[in-house]
């Protein structure tokens, strides 16, 4: 079946302090990292590019530490509920939805050992 994924891939962090975080990364690990803004009144986060196709992101929530870090694939423009219908028929639990994200949607499944796998696709969520 295949799904068509960008040549990108992000790796999430749930994180208690923010500036903690951004001060580790920067100061005793040496990547750059730059605060993002929230928008719709969500909270700021922090963004790392360790490469063209490779970034680290942080999100501040004490409810959610420990639950991460999650590996997001950027999907293809245009297809995420495509792909969660395929993969649904393939047996494999969807744990999220398609929701907003940032910018664009995501969806969250388990692979078969269950770990957490994301998708993030960019820009407006197409019609099937």
């Amino acid at each position: 079946m295949g799904v068509q994924l960008k040549n990108g891939i992000g790796i999430v962090f749930n994180v208690s302090d923010l500036g903690r975080t951004e001060r580790f990364y920067r100061d005793v690990l040496g990547v750059e990292a730059e605060r993002q803004p929230g928008g719709d009144g969500e909270p700021e986060w922090l963004l790392a590019k360790l490469s063209e196709n490779i970034e680290l992101i942080f999100f501040e929530g004490k409810e959610t530490v420990g639950r991460s870090p999650v590996v997001v694939f950027e999907l293809s423009d245009g297809y995420m509920e495509t792909v969660l219908e395929k993969l649904a028929k393939e047996g494999v639990e969807i744990v999220t939805p398609v929701t907003e994200a940032p910018g664009g949607w995501s969806a969250d499944i388990l692979d078969p050992d269950g770990h957490l796998l994301a998708f993030y696709q960019s820009g407006e969520l197409p019609l099937k």
